[in-house]
């Protein structure tokens, strides 16, 4: 279980240090959510299933 990982941030516009803010276990698997050190922008990522801070 990794409290950060490297990511690119597209409030601040470049790669940030993203900090696991709060995580619980679901039907899908672990629902972990992040947040840029910088900007506090969060993502929400469920497993491999869902990862909100992906562009469509």
């Amino acid at each position: 279980m990794s409290l950060e990982t490297e990511r690119y941030c597209p409030d601040c516009g470049e790669e940030r240090t993203f900090w696991r803010a709060a995580s619980t276990e679901l039907h899908l698997g672990e629902k972990v959510k992040w947040h840029c050190g910088e900007c506090d922008y969060g993502f929400v990522r469920i497993g491999d299933a869902v990862d909100t801070g992906v562009d469509a």
